[in-house]
């Protein structure tokens, strides 16, 4: 399965975006989907994770209440809706798809997110 996210981009406080990643190569539905990120000099955090039966976790307390993953298996694609944005949401996203829970197989190269004070 090869994963293509797409979607990021410079955006002001308080904005939105829309992050997509496109699944090929496979049976995109029997994958759990999750999005992570990563800032500059900090591990990577899973950001929000959408299962094939479509039970969504954001792991991330910070971005309760402001990011939606959602998933359109028609499509082969999993998105995550970033609204009001924070500068502390700068990182590069990328996303991943699993077989079994916790390990994550194929990734995606990422889709920096850059948000301005």
């Amino acid at each position: 399965v090869q994963l293509q996210a797409s979607g990021g981009g410079l955006v002001q406080a308080g904005g939105s975006l829309r992050l997509s990643c496109a699944a090929s190569g496979g049976t995109f539905g029997p994958y759990a989907m999750g999005w992570f990120r990563q800032a500059p000099g900090k591990e990577r955090q899973i950001v929000a994770v959408i299962r094939q039966s479509g039970i969504i976790t954001y792991p991330a307390d910070s971005v309760k209440g402001r990011f939606t993953i959602s998933r359109d298996n028609t499509k082969n694609t999993v998105y995550l809706q970033l609204n009001s944005l924070k500068p502390e949401d700068t990182a590069l996203y990328y996303c991943a798809a699993s077989l079994t829970p916790g390990q994550y197989t194929y990734w995606g190269q990422g889709t920096q997110v850059t948000v301005s004070s």
